[in-house]
């Protein structure tokens, strides 16, 4: 068996060498003539799989180790009879951790800081799939009023508790959005957010996309941003990437170049979702836990003077263990450095994304206090 891979997979060849010869490459360069002779396709999110790629192919099966998929010819695929898997939740968790560490961030005072009680915002979460289901559980864990929509639940029958979007943009403090980019459909998330609504926001809102570039007009919210000091604006995603809006970047207070998903623990979970999907495939036996292959995690250690509020001493242990403001720091240099090939330099800036644990396998020492281990549990630590 043939499989050509994207190079990023992490351990690619420790897990699929035992299946058959493993050849790699740059994921946004894969070419028609790399996979050809291949049985198996398997990529992350920047290779576009599709007619141009695969006619002519031997691809039997297509695995992408991300939860989107509007980088894949779903139909086709179908049409075809290639297998396809995606891994759908696998870097939910990291996701939420990023949020988190972002409403930290902010609702300090200093640099990108706002100064503000976190716990007495409303956050209005659209999408409620994997990942906005798991940022609600934790948020309310914590005490934090949380307000939901979904466009594929638009009526609000399929998923109780659910309102429609122009409730939520004139309820919600904070906006986090986590919807699949799609096109069609009764209720497409393509510019979900655009010049019709953007401005509708309220006074001092916080906009934050880790979903996908064009659910928001970029163009359009360059322009509301200009207008509108009080907001602040929060991208993981570029509706061009990998080229950047330098511009637009210059007016978001924390930006990062599409890393929110990119613990080891997330990128692990979506290999070792794809090789079993790969295994049921082929019919063939999974002798590998590839979970175990992660290595420990560091502690976090609360430092004593932090405990004298425990809200407090428990936020922090959020940036101890992820501070996005480093993220958003590298990205900017990189992105406004003279000469900068800026679309380039953002696809090295992923591949070289350094080491990120997830909150929930990191343990916590130090707080010996029952209610701020419970609200370390509620952010999500490995209690």
């Amino acid at each position: 068996m043939k499989i050509v891979a994207d190079e990023n997979i992490p351990l690619v060849h420790e897990v699929f060498d035992e299946l058959g010869q493993v050849e790699t490459f740059a994921g946004r360069s894969i070419s028609a003539e790399q996979v050809k002779d291949a049985d198996v396709l398997l990529v992350r999110s920047v290779t576009q799989v599709n007619e141009s790629l695969l006619r002519g192919s031997s691809v039997k099966f297509v695995g992408t180790c991300t939860i989107g998929t509007d980088h894949i010819d779903m139909a086709y695929l179908e049409q075809q009879g290639i297998g396809f898997s995606a891994a759908p939740g696998c870097n939910a968790n990291a996701v939420v951790d990023y949020v988190i560490s972002t409403l930290v961030v902010l609702s300090q005072g200093g640099k990108a800081g706002q100064g503000f009680d976190l716990f007495s915002r409303c956050v209005g979460i659209v999408g409620v799939g994997n990942v906005g289901r798991r940022l609600r559980h934790r948020l309310q864990a914590m005490g934090i009023r949380c307000v939901c929509t979904d466009p594929l639940h638009e009526n609000g029958q399929e998923v109780q508790g659910l309102v429609h979007l122009e409730q939520l943009l004139a309820e919600a403090d904070i906006i986090s959005l986590h919807v699949p980019l799609t096109f069609n459909g009764e209720h497409p998330t393509h510019h979900l957010l655009s010049a019709t609504n953007l401005p509708q926001l309220k006074q001092n809102t916080i906009l934050i996309n880790t979903a996908r570039g064009p659910v928001i007009d970029n163009e359009a919210l360059k322009g509301v941003l200009a207008k509108r000091p009080d907001m602040t604006a929060v991208l993981d995603v570029w509706e061009y990437e990998p080229e950047v809006d330098v511009e637009l970047l210059s007016r978001v207070a924390l930006a990062t170049p599409h890393i929110a998903g990119y613990s080891l623990d997330g990128k692990i979970r979506g290999t070792q979702k794809i090789y079993q999907a790969l295994c049921q495939t082929f019919n063939l036996p999974e002798t590998m836990d590839v979970m175990s292959l992660a290595p420990a995690a560091m502690p976090v250690e609360l430092i004593e003077n932090k405990s004298e509020n425990l809200d407090k001493a428990a936020l922090d242990a959020v940036l101890d263990c992820y501070d996005i403001r480093r993220d958003d720091q590298v990205f900017r240099q990189v992105m406004t450095a003279e000469n900068s090939n800026r679309a380039a330099s953002f696809d090295v800036l992923r591949k070289n994304y350094p080491v990120r644990r997830e909150l929930a396998v990191t343990e916590v020492v130090g707080a010996e206090c029952k209610n701020l281990r419970s609200t370390l549990s509620a952010l999500g630590f490995d209690d």
